[in-house]
């Protein structure tokens, strides 16, 4: 059957030109009211803080999505006044935690203690709570936005890499699976998101400085020793990062004293780890102040992550030989400071930073942290790249972990300080 379009019918009375006229009005009219709808759309999805992102270019070789700006609300906005790292442990087993360990596959084995056989979940479901002020949710679409075009670097031992890995969690759950992935390119590990043009990277130094522990596997060496004076080689994977993020503590804190050279490559001395450390620091704060791009860059430093290795600092109602294997709960009604937490190098890392003209900020982890008694792998983790075996299990004693922490767990805290700083620096902006 053909079919024969029928002819526009109007009225007697009108006028041929003012036919054309409607002709030519009618679609653009159409064209109009469809622009305003998808405007209006649009708007409304701003308004609701929701990331519609649109194709940029259906013939572009990647893919491109529309740049939305993010829209801090009133709660996630932190006065001046509010200090985030003052507060105390609330248990919240309803938002938290914010991942689950068998979502995130790129989680090693070192921190999966559930996988492992930590037979409690507790210490998943402690949420941060400073005095004055709330932490805003992390939100891994608002992080993302942020990184977008960026790249975001943790330096530092394996405590850090469990910072990395905590970060990678927290995102990848709203990245498309085909759009990110895992790389080890010694001494880093790069987590990328194309759709982003962004990294979320880690580079293994855990002195900070120049030693011969910078392998990213074979580290472990019975005489360490370190060069106080460079980070030359260092440097060139550091340069051009748009969020640097440093830490350095545990492994200083092997010996009393430690074998490092300063000026002269062939003179090996021991040092006392106080001094060696403050001269290392005074070396990557001399690189921070002639390599470092303000307007740029932004520099973080994670203060100390606190050890449990003695169960009797916290255990005030007797004394006990025991350590963190067992502990559920984070140690709560007073203030604590055990002895995994060194004084006098938190005041070095501070006298050190205040004194650099760049702005480095501190993210003061390690009082929080010292209350998460609860929060370490035990002996739910690895020793030396591998699981214990059920024989070293029943001897917590000699083979529990007190110094790495369980993910989900205490680092994806200290990402949630790292993000709430980074919201407050997107908002002033």
């Amino acid at each position: 059957m053909i079919l024969i379009p029928l002819p526009l019918v109007f009225p007697m009375t009108t006028h041929p030109t003012q036919d054309r006229k409607i002709l030519f009005l009618f679609p653009l009219a159409l064209a109009s009211l469809f622009l305003l709808g998808t405007v209006r759309f649009l708007l409304d999805n701003l308004k609701n803080n929701q990331f519609q992102f649109l194709w940029q270019s259906s013939f572009t070789r990647h893919n491109k999505f529309l740049r939305v700006p993010i829209n801090v609300s009133e709660d996630e906005i932190i006065e001046e006044s509010c200090n985030v790292f003052d507060g105390n442990w609330v248990w919240d087993n309803v938002s938290y935690p914010l991942y689950k360990e068998d979502s995130c596959l790129y989680l090693v084995k070192q921190v999966t203690c559930q996988r492992n056989g930590r037979p409690d979940f507790f210490y998943q479901n402690w949420r941060w709570q400073p005095h004055g002020c709330n932490l805003p949710r992390f939100n891994a679409l608002k992080m993302l936005e942020m990184l977008r075009d960026k790249r975001l670097m943790f330096v530092g031992d394996s405590i850090q890499r469990g910072m990395f890995d905590s970060m990678v969690c927290l995102v990848q759950s709203v990245i498309s699976d085909g759009d990110h992935s895992l790389k080890r390119v010694p001494p880093r590990k790069i987590f990328r998101i194309e759709e982003f043009n962004a990294s979320i990277e880690y580079y293994w130094a855990p002195f900070i400085v120049e030693s011969i522990s910078d392998h990213a596997t074979k580290h472990t060496v019975m005489k360490r020793l370190v060069k106080l004076d460079s980070v030359e080689k260092h440097q060139k994977l550091w340069e051009g990062v748009d969020f640097l993020v440093f830490e350095s503590y545990v492994w200083w804190m092997h010996k009393p004293l430690i074998n490092a050279t300063y000026g002269t490559p062939d003179n090996v001395q021991e040092y006392n780890v106080t001094t060696a450390y403050r001269l290392a620091l005074e070396t990557w704060a001399n690189w921070i102040e002639s390599r470092i791009s303000p307007q740029k860059q932004k520099v973080f430093f994670v203060t100390m992550s606190p050890t449990h290795l003695w169960n009797w600092e916290w255990n005030w109602k007797g004394g006990s030989d025991g350590n963190c294997f067992n502990e559920t709960h984070p140690i709560q009604g007073r203030p604590y400071w055990g002895t995994g937490s060194n004084l006098h190098i938190m005041s070095i890392l501070k006298d050190v930073i205040q004194k650099l003209q760049v702005n480095v900020r501190l993210l003061n982890i390690t009082q929080l942290s010292e209350y998460r008694k609860d929060g370490h792998t035990s002996v739910f983790g690895e020793r030396r790249g591998k699981l214990l075996t059920k024989e070293q299990r029943s001897d917590p004693k000699n083979y529990a972990d007190c110094i790495h922490w369980c993910l989900p767990g205490v680092p994806d805290t200290w990402n949630e300080l790292l993000y709430a700083v980074l919201l407050q620096d997107y908002r002033n902006h």
